[in-house]
């Protein structure tokens, strides 16, 4: 079993930047793919990025790519979500997945779940 803790998350102006990190805790970390999805006030949670669990593929959302960035350090445990160039449309609360498949992508239901970190992008 694994357990998730996000945090960087804050207020960030318009074209700046925020790196978020996701530190897992557990068993077979190693083996899990990971993801970031992200929930705006008033819409469904969407998907914003994964990464294998040997971070050799990554998949991301239209709306992200080109501006961030997932990547993973699997002796510390943990995943990053590098946000450069926010958008205020990015603003919302932004979770970090893992599961249990080590190619997980954008359509899984994934096993394991963060609690959050807050991410708002003023104008």
């Amino acid at each position: 079993q694994v357990q998730l803790v996000e945090s960087g998350g804050g207020l960030v102006q318009a074209g700046g930047s925020l790196r978020l990190s996701c530190v897992a805790s557990g068993r077979t970390f190693s083996t899990y793919a990971m993801a970031w999805f992200r929930q705006a006030p008033g819409k469904e949670r969407e998907f914003v990025a994964a990464i294998t669990w040997l971070g050799r593929s990554t998949s991301y959302s239209d709306s992200v790519k080109g501006r961030f960035t997932i990547s993973r350090d699997n002796a510390k445990n943990t995943v990053y979500l590098q946000m450069n160039s926010v958008k205020p449309d990015d603003t919302a609360v932004y979770y970090c997945a893992a599961d249990r498949n080590p190619v997980a992508g954008a359509s899984t239901r994934y096993d394991y779940w963060g609690q959050g970190t807050q991410v708002t992008v003023s104008s």
